[in-house]
């Protein structure tokens, strides 16, 4: 091991076996598993634990309390052609765990970032590719794919399998379904399933667990309505609900996110369907 890193080595649990630069930077009582390899930019905040043979490289910032499964690659070159060796980054939050073989690649473009937020989960085989950003307590189950430039807000559950294209939006509190493969914007609190993924109805229970008061619940099953069921275009629904609807941060985040979306949004079933 490296002579100037007995220090890190006292105030950690570092394995024997585990690959370190002498310029990374290590806090306080951080673990290192067995083979895992720490590259030269790489920073790890207090109290994380990296499992066996787990990569971390690049220009990455990890935070505290955070836990990093065996074989779990973050910070590798982006999967683009684009990509011409540039300065980019990953940035990952406090208390956020990635588990076995989970892929997470640093930004393109000189100086920019892919960002996890705090208190997420990222299950076995999931990826996260460069530029995308990943708000807090945010869940992806096993072998989810993000394209590149994926924006996910708080608080969105993803089932396993589910395919995100490039440069859409999921809003908060949003659920996609199981082996979905989503094109298009998911707004806020709204369910999502299928290939190509529709509307499946008003995430309520994730609406409850963030906290949402129950009258503003019943505010936006009322938005709800108005976008899918009412029969007016997305600029006549969004008018009525500024108009009809009692105003709350949720009502005026679903109205922001409608107003926004570049993709389109995601539609309800069509009635010829089952």
């Amino acid at each position: 091991m490296i002579q100037n890193q007995a220090k890190i080595l006292i105030l950690n649990k570092i394995h024997e076996t585990a690959v370190i630069s002498p310029n990374a930077k290590l806090g306080k009582d951080v673990e290192i598993g067995p083979c895992a390899i720490i590259g030269n930019h790489v920073t790890i905040g207090d109290d994380t634990k990296v499992g066996a043979n787990a990569v971390i490289d690049g220009w990455t910032s990890i935070g505290r309390n955070c836990r990093i499964h065996a074989g779990a690659s973050i910070g590798s070159d982006p999967q683009d052609k684009k990509f011409i060796d540039e300065k980019g980054y990953v940035r990952i939050g406090d208390h956020t765990h990635i588990r076995e073989f989970v892929t997470i690649n640093r930004g393109i473009g000189k100086g920019r970032k892919t960002q996890i937020g705090s208190n997420c989960l990222l299950l076995a085989y999931s990826h996260v590719a460069h530029n995308c950003v990943i708000g807090n307590h945010v869940v992806m189950s096993n072998a989810v794919n993000l394209a590149g430039h994926v924006v996910v807000e708080d608080r969105v559950t993803i089932g396993g399998f589910a395919g995100i294209h490039r440069f859409v939006k999921i809003g908060r509190n949003a659920m996609i379904g199981g082996f979905s493969k989503v094109v298009q914007d998911v707004p806020p609190y709204i369910m999502v399933d299928g290939n190509l993924a529709q509307i499946a109805g008003l995430n309520k229970i994730g609406m409850v667990r963030g906290g949402v008061e129950e009258d503003t619940r019943k505010v936006m099953k009322r938005a709800y309505k108005l976008l899918y069921y009412s029969g007016l275009s997305i600029e006549q629904a969004l008018e009525a609900m500024e108009q009809e609807l009692p105003k709350s941060e949720e009502l005026e985040s679903f109205i922001t996110f409608l107003r926004n979306s570049k993709s389109g949004i995601c539609q309800k079933v069509s009635r010829h369907k089952r």
